[in-house]
C-alpha cells in the first residue's frame, strides 16, 4: 500500500526538531506540503527535507491565491494534517481540517481551557460522525514506554497510599520556547506552566490508573521569574477518588532540579522518570529493588507511527483520543486556579478519561 498523504502545519521549533524527522522516518506516511504562517518559515521548514523524499508544496498566509490553509485542505491526495501552532490557534485549525475530512494529528495542549476544549470535542463528535475523520491529541509522553509499565508495577503492589511529584527546572530568558512570542506574553492561563505541564500530568494520570484518579486538589502558585509570566511555581495537595493524598510541585523558574514522580502502595513503591523505573517490593532488609531503563525517546516519533497506524486501520489510538488530553488539561487548570484564588479547593470531573 503506497504511503498516506500528509501535511505539516507549521513552521516552529517543535515541528523542525520532531515533527518533520518524525514524519520522514514514517515509511506509513508521505510529506505533500507544509503550511506556516510566514512564506520564509514554510521555507526554511522544506529546506529540511531531503531531495529523495520528493517535493513538498508551501503554503502560506503570504503566498496569494491557491497556496493558502483553505486551499490544501481541498487537496485530495492528502488525507492527515498534523498541527503544531501556537495554543490560541489550534481549534479554530483543527476544526477546519476535520470538516474538509482530514484526519488530524494536532499537537498538545487540546486547547487553552476545558471550556474551549470541550467545544472542540462536541465539534468533533458531530462532524466526525458525518465526514469520518479524527482527532489524535500528540501527547508524546504517553508513547514513553515507563510511564506504562512503571503503571503496571503500582497495579501489582497493592492499594495506593501516596504520592510526591517534583518536577522543578529553570527556563532562562535566552530558552529558545521563552523566546517565541506568543508565550513572552501569553494570553491563556499558566503561560508556559500550562503548556509544558499537561506533560506531567498526562503522565501521573497513567501512573496512577483510573482507581486511583484526581478526585480534588487544593494549591498555591508564585512567580519566581518575572519573564515567565502569569506564573511560574506551583505547590499543590491532591486527593484520589481512593483516598490517597499525594503532592505536587512543579516550577520551570526556580534553581531546583527535580523530575520524580513517586508513587508509594501497601506493598512497596515505584519511582519512574520516564525513561528509568525503579520498583522496591517490600520494605526494610527484605526489600527487593529491580531496575529498568529504557532508550531516551521523545515519544514523537511513536506517536506518529501510531497515528498513521490509526489512520490505514480506520481505529484511532486510545492513547491519542482528545478526552485523555482533556483530562490531563482540567489537571492542570484546576491547580492553576486554585493558585489564583489563594488556595480554594477544586473538585474535577474529567479525570475517569484514562
Amino acid at each position: 500500500m503506497a504511503p498516506l498523504g500528509i501535511a505539516i502545519i507549521g513552521g516552529g521549533i517543535f515541528v523542525r526538531e520532531e515533527h518533520l524527522p518524525a514524519v520522514l522516518a514514517c515509511p506509513l506516511v508521505s510529506l505533500k506540503a507544509i503550511w506556516s504562517r510566514s512564506r520564509k518559515s514554510a521555507e526554511e521548514t522544506a529546506r529540511m527535507v531531503p531531495s529523495d523524499a520528493g517535493a513538498v508544496d508551501l503554503y502560506s498566509t503570504e503566498s496569494g491565491d491557491g497556496k493558502s490553509y483553505d486551499d490544501l485542505l481541498k487537496r485530495s491526495d492528502i488525507v492527515g494534517v498534523i498541527l503544531a501552532l501556537p495554543i490560541l490557534d489550534q481549534p479554530a485549525f483543527i476544526e477546519k481540517a476535520l470538516a474538509a475530512g482530514k484526519h488530524v494529528l494536532a499537537e498538545k495542549p487540546i486547547a487553552w481551557d476545558v471550556a474551549r476544549a470541550q467545544e472542540l470535542i462536541d465539534y468533533y463528535r458531530k462532524v466526525s460522525s458525518e465526514t469520518k475523520a479524527t482527532l489524535a491529541i500528540a501527547e508524546n509522553f504517553r508513547f514513553n514506554p515507563g510511564w506504562a509499565y512503571g503503571a503496571e508495577e503500582i497495579k501489582k503492589l497493592g492499594k495506593v497510599t501516596g504520592f510526591v511529584v517534583r518536577l522543578n527546572w529553570r527556563m532562562d530568558v535566552e530558552n529558545k520556547y521563552v523566546q517565541t512570542p506568543w508565550r513572552t506574553q501569553p494570553k491563556f492561563q499558566g503561560g508556559i506552566l500550562l503548556d509544558g505541564g499537561v506533560h506531567f500530568t498526562a503522565s501521573l494520570r497513567k501512573l496512577l490508573g483510573k482507581e486511583n484518579a484526581i478526585e480534588s486538589l487544593t494549591a498555591y502558585s508564585s512567580l519566581v521569574s518575572s519573564h515567565l509570566p502569569p506564573v511560574d511555581s506551583i505547590n499543590a495537595i491532591m486527593k484520589t477518588k481512593s483516598g490517597a493524598v499525594g503532592s505536587y510541585i512543579t516550577s520551570c523558574g526556580t534553581m531546583f532540579n527535580a523530575f520524580q514522580f513517586e508513587v508509594a502502595c501497601e506493598q512497596g513503591q515505584v519511582k519512574a522518570e520516564g525513561a528509568k523505573v525503579v520498583t522496591i517490593r517490600g520494605t526494610g532488609e527484605n526489600a527487593k529493588v529491580e531496575e529498568k531503563v529504557w532508550e531516551k525517546t521523545s515519544g514523537v516519533k511513536e506517536e506518529v507511527r501510531a497515528w498513521a497506524e490509526s489512520m490505514l486501520s480506520g481505529t484511532p489510538n486510545p492513547e491519542q483520543a482528545p478526552e485523555l488530553a482533556l483530562g490531563d488539561l482540567e489537571l492542570m487548570e484546576k491547580m492553576l486556579t486554585s493558585g489564583d484564588q489563594g488556595g480554594a479547593r477544586q473538585t474535577l470531573e474529567f479525570q475517569h478519561y484514562i
